[in-house]
């Protein structure tokens, strides 16, 4: 019995040993989401890397060095962007925070509004003006840019500030988002509990609701800044005035140039290297505050 339990010991260590050698399945098989985000990550940011190292190169280094090779030409290319017509590029960016800024403040009013309208007050029709609205989520731009563009021509709108103004001011998502948000952070009693002390529908959403959806408002307002910002197709059938021009419109318009004047290329990709960076500081921003206000929510309730 002894060497029989004597041989069994040697074949138990190797055993595991080889078990110690390799991961066990379940890490193998959680490194596949890891892999997956991975790719991911590199799927979106290899172009945002080819603007950054484009943008350092003069316009001879750009067709002629390699790839991801910085070059020496980025403080000329910002030097001639600034000069180009005067500094139009600035009042293109001027005009992208406008609409971005005002349009998603605007924006995030009215979603909250809507939002918690939906989710507190029981009404006729609620339901149906909800799936209205999850319909007009699924519903691309696209259908909808003509129609506005007639209904704005007949007010007289067209090619100006409004006209990309107020297209931007509904956003479907963004009142479907407030409204899962608010019915899920204002709960029912709190609610009740200020209108039996006398309070106002509007104090009550002012004072008591509203604080409580902040960081779902402030996901509904970058949501639609970076919407606004990177929109093209609607400036584009509103606007003919190029000094209204945002961003995206006046840098298309600089891309159909460079077909005949290469030398202009330098300055698109210059241009699009600027306009990432405030939107990459307003989400590291918005972010800090979000996340600020979320664990603040946690510690109150």
């Amino acid at each position: 019995m002894s060497s029989l339990a004597v041989q069994k010991v040697p074949s138990a260590a190797g055993t595991t040993g080889a078990t110690r050698g390799r991961p066990p399945l379940r890490s193998r098989i959680a490194l596949v989401p890891t892999l997956t985000l991975l790719l991911g990550a590199v799927y979106c940011l290899l172009p945002v890397a080819w603007v950054v190292i484009a943008s350092t190169k003069s316009g001879s280094e750009l067709f002629s060095t390699f790839t991801f090779l910085p070059g020496t030409g980025f403080t000329d290319n910002v030097k001639d962007l600034n000069a180009y017509r005067d500094g139009i590029y600035w009042q293109w960016m001027g005009n992208s925070a406008l609409y971005a800024v005002l349009g998603a403040l605007l924006s995030t009013c009215v979603s909250a509004f809507s939002g918690y309208a939906l989710a507190t007050y029981r009404f006729r029709g609620r339901e149906t003006m909800f799936n209205v609205l999850l319909a007009g989520v699924l519903m691309p731009p696209i259908i909808l840019a003509v129609p506005q563009y007639l209904l704005l021509a007949k007010a007289d709108l067209t090619d100006s500030y409004w006209s990309v103004l107020l297209p931007q001011i509904l956003s479907p998502y963004g009142v479907y988002l407030s409204r899962i948000y608010a019915a899920a952070a204002v709960p029912t009693d709190v609610v009740e509990a200020g209108r039996m002390d006398g309070a106002s529908e509007w104090r009550i959403f002012t004072r008591i609701a509203l604080p409580m959806m902040v960081p779902g408002m402030v996901t509904v307002f970058l949501f639609q800044f970076v919407a606004i910002w990177n929109n093209f197709l609607l400036p584009y059938i509103m606007l003919s005035d190029d000094e209204k021009f945002p961003l995206t419109l006046g840098l298309f318009t600089l891309l159909e140039q460079g077909a005949n004047t290469p030398a202009l290329y330098t300055l698109v990709i210059t241009g699009a290297f600027l306009a990432v960076i405030p939107l990459v500081a307003l989400f590291l921003v918005i972010q800090r505050f979000w996340s600020l206000d979320l664990l603040s929510g946690a510690v109150k309730s």
